[in-house]
């Protein structure tokens, strides 16, 4: 089993930064890729960012590229959200999440999720 863990979470104004973090603990020997995803309130949970922890390729919504970037520390099991000109409607809880397959596609299953972090984008 693998434990994810989100921290970062917070309030912050229009046009500010943030940075997520996601620790993993447990078999985490089995996490191929990881990824954020958010939920507004009264919206679906939508893909953000997705890394490979093997070599680093990355895959983003459409709507943060150029903004938003992921990363990996191995030895540390975690992996990072900077998000960068932030706008109001981006408010909602972060979910960091892991799988076992290498494969970037976002639409693919999850194996394991974390419980979120709240985001709050004020304007």
């Amino acid at each position: 089993q693998v434990h994810l863990v989100e921290s970062g979470g917070g309030l912050v104004e229009s046009g500010g930064s943030l940075t997520l973090s996601c620790t993993a603990s447990g078999r985490t020997s089995g996490v191929a890729t990881v990824g954020w995803f958010r939920q507004a309130p009264g919206k679906e949970r939508e893909f953000v960012a997705i890394i490979r922890r093997r070599d680093g390729t990355t895959d983003y919504a459409g709507s943060v590229k150029g903004r938003f970037r992921i990363t990996r520390a191995n030895a540390r099991n975690v992996v990072f959200l900077q998000m960068n000109n932030l706008e109001p409607e981006e408010t909602a809880v972060y979910y960091c999440a892991a799988r076992r397959s290498t494969a970037l596609i976002p639409t693919q299953p999850m194996d394991y999720w974390g419980q979120g972090t709240q985001v709050t984008v004020t304007s």
